[in-house]
C-alpha cells in the first residue's frame, strides 16, 4: 500500500474514529482521525460516559479535528447488550456494533490477544469500512429499545422449559442408580411409592432431595403457564394484519412459535432479501473445494440458536399439518423413509419455510398450498 499524504483541509473534514474494547471494569478507547495519523489510546471506567465525552473531546483536539467534527465509533456485540449504542447516539456519535465472529484474526498458531491490540485492531478496521471496505465485517441490527425488552418473554420461556427438561433429567439419573424409573403418571409423593431394583423403598436423603426437586418443578411449571399466558394475550391484541396474527393463521404454527419469529426479530431486522433472512438463520452448507479435492464439510450451525430450534420444531408440523405445500411435496421427493435423511431434509425445510413466514407477514405473500386454520 502507497501512503498518500492528504491536503490539510480534507483532513480537516474528516471525523475522529473510536473503537471500544469493553470489560467488565474499564473500557479501552482507540482513537485515530485516519491511516496517516497513530492511534492514540485511552481507559475510562466501564459506564462512564461522562468521561467517554471527554475523550472524544481531547481525540479531536489532538488530531487536530473541528469541535463539530463527527464521531464515528464501533465495539463487539456481546454481554453489554446494546445500551452503550443508543448511550452513544445520544452523544451524536455514528455507532456501529460488530458481529465478534466476523472480525479477521491471525491464523498463527499462537498469537497476540491483549485488550490494547484489539482495539487497535478494531479502530484500523473501522477505517477501512469508512473508506468503503464491505467485507471486513459484518455488524448487527440493533433492536428498537421496545423490540429488545419484547424478547424477554419468549427467551425466558426458552431458558424455563430447559431448565425443566434438566431438572427431570436428573431425577430420572438419580433414580437409575437405584434401579428405578420415572413414573410417567406422577402423582403427588409419588417418590415414597417409588421401589429400587430390590423391592425396597427408596433411601429418606433421596426422597428429600427428589421432594426438593419437584417443588421446583412445580414452581417452573407455574411459571411456564404464566409466561404461556402473557404471550397470548399479546399476540391477541395485536392487530389482525399484525405478523403474530398472520402467523397463526397457518395450520401448523401456534402462539410460541410465532411469538418466537417475530420477537427474534423477523419483522424489525427489516430484511432486504433472502439471503439475509436465511443468515439469520444459518443452516447453510459448508462446501470445501480446493484444486481437486471437494466435499462437504456438513451444515454450519452457525445462526441465531433460538430461531434455529424454533424452525426446527415448525418445519416437522409443517410437513405434518400442510401436506399441499410444495415445501411438503418436496421434502417427502426427496427424503424418504430413513431416519437420519428426514433429520438432514429437516433442516432444509425450515430454511425454506422462514424465507415464506417472511414474505407473508411482511409483504403479505401468501404461501403456496397453505390449510389456514378455520374460526
Amino acid at each position: 500500500m502507497i501512503a498518500t499524504t492528504r491536503p490539510e483541509s480534507v483532513r480537516r473534514e474528516s471525523p475522529l474514529f473510536v473503537a471500544f474494547e469493553l470489560s467488565q471494569k474499564e473500557w479501552k478507547l482507540a482513537l485515530t482521525s485516519g491511516f496517516q495519523e497513530r492511534p492514540w489510546l485511552r481507559t475510562v471506567a466501564a459506564g462512564d460516559m461522562e468521561a467517554v465525552g471527554r475523550v472524544l473531546a481531547q481525540g479531536r483536539a489532538r488530531f487536530g479535528l473541528p469541535a463539530t467534527a463527527p464521531v464515528v465509533s464501533c465495539y463487539e456485540a456481546g454481554r453489554d447488550g446494546f445500551w452503550i449504542h443508543r448511550a452513544l447516539e445520544r452523544l451524536g456519535v455514528e455507532n456501529r456494533v460488530v458481529d465478534s465472529a466476523s472480525i479477521e484474526v491471525n491464523r498463527r498458531q499462537r498469537r497476540a490477544k491483549t485488550d490494547r491490540v484489539d482495539a487497535l485492531k478494531l479502530v484500523a478496521m473501522l477505517v477501512r469500512v469508512w473508506l468503503g471496505e464491505t467485507r471486513a465485517w459484518r455488524e448487527v441490527r440493533v433492536p428498537t429499545a421496545d423490540a429488545e425488552a419484547a424478547r424477554q418473554v419468549s427467551r425466558e420461556r426458552t431458558a424455563l422449559t430447559q431448565e425443566r427438561t434438566a431438572l427431570s433429567n436428573q431425577v430420572r439419573g438419580w433414580l437409575a442408580t437405584y434401579g428405578a424409573r420415572l413414573p410417567r403418571r406422577r402423582a403427588e409423593g409419588w417418590w415414597t411409592t417409588v421401589c429400587d431394583w430390590a423391592g425396597a423403598a427408596l433411601p429418606a436423603s433421596l426422597q428429600e432431595r427428589i421432594a426438593r426437586a419437584e417443588a421446583r418443578f412445580a414452581l417452573i411449571t407455574t411459571q411456564l403457564a404464566a409466561l404461556d399466558r402473557a404471550q397470548r394475550a399479546t399476540v391477541a391484541a395485536a392487530g389482525a394484519a399484525s405478523a403474530p396474527q398472520r402467523l397463526m393463521q397457518l395450520k401448523g404454527v401456534a402462539t410460541t412459535g410465532a411469538s418466537v419469529l417475530v420477537d427474534e426479530g423477523l419483522v424489525w431486522r427489516a430484511f432486504r432479501n433472502r439471503r439475509q433472512v436465511g443468515g439469520l438463520l444459518g443452516f447453510a452448507p459448508t462446501p470445501y473445494a480446493s484444486g481437486e479435492v471437494q466435499r462437504e464439510q456438513g451444515i454450519s450451525r452457525a445462526g441465531n440458536a433460538r430461531l434455529q430450534s424454533t424452525m426446527i420444531q415448525l418445519a416437522w408440523q409443517w410437513v405434518r399439518w400442510q401436506p399441499f405445500s410444495p415445501i411438503t411435496q418436496w421434502f417427502h421427493a426427496h427424503f424418504g423413509p430413513g431416519k437420519r435423511s428426514r433429520k438432514i431434509g429437516i433442516v432444509a425445510v425450515a430454511r425454506k419455510l422462514l424465507i415464506v413466514f417472511w414474505r407473508w407477514v411482511t409483504a403479505g405473500v401468501e404461501p403456496a398450498g397453505a390449510v389456514f386454520k378455520t374460526a
